[in-house]
């Protein structure tokens, strides 16, 4: 199984939650493989609980697995890099803090692994105080160059950039973009992204240069009654994703 994701063009894969493997397949189907689906770690009461399960995600999706800390919750950390380490998915959501854990129990570097950076009203700059203690603390704000450096020697793959709360922080997002297309860095927009911002989000990154791009839409394309992330907007997104490579 690759450990890589499978990128349209190369370029983008999506990032959306699963609610069941019946779910997962469906939407991996939906995106013509080129998307890892959200598992979330904060769901499981035990590791061997979540390791079963996963295993299971990831036998029918091709290992497009990503093991979710759960709405970004820092106490999940632990928990995700230790998964991470006996499940070998192709993709790992963690805190700024919690990624150099995350790649020595992984023992490879191609899984991708995103360190999670907030934003903090002030262009070019981010909050990287998002572990279990520091997320308690007053913000660290640095230069976003300085944030991709710090998760490039821990061994991270990409900014995890959120809450974006859709395009409410664009001019910081476009700071961002930029900085990681010339810093040869992978970026993940995540929070508040649907079926009507999702491709000028994507648009920004592509712009800027952004050598891979995961957009994470979670709970706009979810069905309420169901939990089950909807096949059809997935394939809408899928269609986005083209558009913006054109």
């Amino acid at each position: 199984m690759s450990l890589t994701p499978n990128y349209l063009e190369d370029r983008i894969c999506l990032n959306v939650l699963a609610n069941s493997v019946e779910n997962a397949k469906a939407c991996y189907e939906a995106a013509d493989g080129h998307v890892v689906l959200g598992v979330l770690s904060k769901n499981y009461e035990t590791d061997e609980a979540a390791i079963t399960d996963m295993k299971r995600y990831q036998e029918a999706c091709d290992n497009a697995l990503s093991v979710g800390l759960g709405a970004g919750d820092p106490n999940q950390s632990q928990m995700v890099s230790r998964l991470s380490g006996v499940l070998q998915p192709q993709h790992v959501n963690q805190v700024f803090t919690g990624v150099g854990t995350s790649r020595a129990l992984l023992g490879q570097g191609e899984t991708v692994i995103n360190g999670l950076v907030s934003p903090t009203g002030k262009v070019g700059y981010v909050n990287i105080a998002t572990g279990p203690l520091s997320s308690k603390t007053p913000e660290a704000i640095v230069p976003i160059e300085t944030a991709i450096a710090l998760l490039k020697d821990m061994g991270g793959s990409s900014i995890k950039y959120f809450p974006m709360k859709g395009l409410a922080h664009k001019e910081e997002y476009q700071a961002v973009a930029k900085a990681c297309g010339e810093n040869d860095f992978y970026l993940e927009p995540t929070g508040g992204i649907d079926l009507e911002n999702f491709e000028e989000i994507l648009q920004i990154a592509v712009d800027a240069g952004v050598k891979k791009i995961i957009p994470h839409v979670y709970s706009s394309i979810i069905d309420k009654a169901t939990g089950d992330t909807r096949t059809e907007d997935v394939k809408a997104l899928l269609q986005m994703m083209k558009n913006t490579l054109k």
